[in-house]
């Protein structure tokens, strides 16, 4: 299995994007009239021998069991250190191979691996079923702007 970067995340100026590589660029026809992408993007900064073999971390969440496996968690410690974020889009500029966005949680140059645009009847569930410690955690994408993450954490 052979896994293709196919660009980096900008976070260190001002505006946030997502470098395009140049041979990829014809692959972002028809974004422009999305409003969210899915990113799927590389841990790469945390690709090491001993997080990929973590199964199991102590409680991330102040609300959160003392445990939990890995699995339940968003850690950049896994298996195969690949993480998924939904971002807006602000707009694209085909000519630099940029998509610039509102926010994202990554690292700056962080590889990009795939692009996938957000459609509701895919990726939307109405009423999903979360554990009590998460419950109250913001119902949506705009909403979880306003939330205070800081306060969640442990780290």
């Amino acid at each position: 299995m052979q896994l293709k970067e196919i660009g980096k995340i900008n976070v260190e100026e001002k505006d946030m994007f997502l470098q395009i590589n140049k041979e990829y660029v014809k692959g972002l026809q028809g974004l422009e009239d999305f409003s969210h992408i899915d990113l799927i993007w590389w841990f790469d900064k945390c690709d090491n021998d001993k997080n990929r073999g973590v199964t199991e971390v102590n409680q991330p969440y102040k609300k959160a069991p003392k445990k939990l496996g890995i699995f339940s968690t968003r850690s950049p410690e896994r298996p195969n250190p690949i993480a998924l974020s939904i971002t807006e889009i602000t707009h694209i500029d085909y000519d630099k191979g940029r998509i610039y966005i509102t926010y994202i949680d990554a690292m700056n140059n962080s590889k990009i691996l795939d692009i996938k645009p957000y459609t509701p009847s895919i990726d939307r569930v109405e009423k999903p079923n979360v554990p009590n410690w998460c419950s109250h955690w913001p119902l949506s994408y705009e909403e979880s702007g306003y939330f205070d993450w800081e306060n969640e954490f442990l780290f």
